[in-house]
């Protein structure tokens, strides 16, 4: 049989893994399906690039060149409408056949809507693709306010990205509180400081209970019946996988489309990575993880020994708001034996302790003083034989370096 290797998706995992085939196989032949009319992109700098030029090589992922050098056959503005697993076969919006020999699914995902009345009105943005941010700064002007639902890391990345650009912006969050799934109460609490001392309003624990206007927004209710005035709303509340292409297939989905550990569906010869895939009960829907399940998908498609996929240890790196700190691995005190902290000359430092073993960091130390800790919490070092509960940080961290 001829060897194709069709990918439907263009997205980070989409091109590591057709890197990742290129590397094994040099002859056959590979196609990517994607929907937008651009190459390939690094989505992560939408939010905290939102006013440099989108539009330059240096958001790409991989130059045209390199498309042409590894002869993958890049198909922009192609949209796949189905998908026919018993003839091995996809179909794309203009009634074109393509057959396949493996096929991956790497469609992503798309923001969660937000369900609240108002929400269909004009200058409601969120921001996941390309178009989103150029429909968002064509509809800015000088002097508006915006308000940035959603207190993750996206949704703040968005609202510095505003703040830097003159507008005045309110962050609402349904949680308690800021970055909620990677800061600990003392980091978020700082971080409010700092955002407000920018003077962004900051209101957590706070639901929406509608979007105001005729026919664009001209405010946010929120459930406490607060009214904050603004003229767009900018939303980042999570995302769902695109699993609409496979419904008629089936191939097994639940919140995405379930992997095993070589990410092969329920399907044969059918494999999806990145925020698509859902492994062991999990969408990761992080940009590392993405990239690193196109790489072992591609490979295990090429490869005559499949690879397991090991979910990496996560790491956020913030660097907005004057702000430079990290988290890492496992924060959760709710599963931790214990944790650790510091406040050296005003630089927060917790750590997290799991059957005596680094699980997890915080750090306002900045990126390049995560590595430790990642390698750390990476490798599995012990601290058997330490004091735990009477040791300090440093003291813990200096046993820790003597380890790795």
């Amino acid at each position: 049989m001829h060897r194709h290797y069709v990918i439907v998706g263009s997205g980070v995992a989409a091109v590591h893994a057709a890197k990742a085939i290129r590397d094994q196989d040099a002859e056959s032949e590979i196609t990517i399906f994607g929907e937008e009319k651009h190459l390939p992109y690094n989505r992560i700098k939408l939010t905290k690039g939102l006013f440099s030029d989108l539009h330059s090589e240096k958001v790409l992922i991989k130059k045209e060149k390199w498309y042409r050098d590894n002869r993958i056959a890049l198909q922009t503005a192609s949209r796949v409408i189905s998908i026919h697993p018993e003839r091995q076969q996809v179909e794309t919006a203009d009634g074109r056949l393509t057959t396949y020999h493996k096929l991956l699914l790497c469609m992503g995902a798309r923001n969660r809507a937000l369900a609240v009345e108002g929400a269909g009105l004009k200058n409601v943005h969120t921001i996941r693709d390309l178009g989103d941010a150029d429909l968002l700064k064509a509809n800015l002007a000088a002097g508006q306010r915006v308000v940035v639902i959603g207190g993750g890391v996206q949704g703040l990345e968005t609202a510095w990205a505003l703040h830097e650009g003159g507008y005045q912006v309110s962050v609402v969050e349904a949680a308690p509180r800021l970055m909620a799934r990677q800061l600990d109460e003392a980091s978020s609490q700082q971080l409010r400081v700092v955002l407000e001392q920018s003077g962004v309003q900051v209101r957590t624990h706070a639901g929406v209970d509608s979007i105001t206007g005729t026919e664009a927004v001209s405010g946010v209710i929120l459930d406490d019946q607060t009214s904050i005035p603004c003229e767009h709303v900018v939303y980042s509340i999570g995302i769902v996988p695109n699993t609409a292409l496979v419904k008629e297939t089936g191939i097994q989905t639940r919140a995405g489309v379930i992997v095993n550990s070589h990410l092969e569906t329920s399907a044969p010869n059918i494999y999806a990575a990145g925020d698509l895939a859902e492994l062991d009960g999990l969408v990761e829907g992080l940009w590392g993880g993405a990239m690193e399940q196109g790489k072992i998908a591609g490979g295990n498609m090429a490869a005559e020994q499949p690879a397991a996929y090991r979910r990496a240890t996560p790491v956020t790196l913030f660097n907005v708001f004057g702000v430079s700190l990290f988290s890492i691995g496992n924060t959760d005190e709710s599963q931790c034996d214990q944790s650790v902290s510091s406040n050296v000359n005003g630089v927060y430092t917790r750590i997290f302790i799991r059957d005596s073993k680094l699980a997890g960091a915080i750090s306002w130390e900045g990126a390049a003083a995560s590595l430790i800790y990642k390698s750390a919490i990476e490798q599995g070092i012990s601290l058997e034989g330490m004091d735990l509960l009477n040791s300090s940080l440093e003291e813990i961290m200096t046993l820790v370096e003597a380890r790795l």
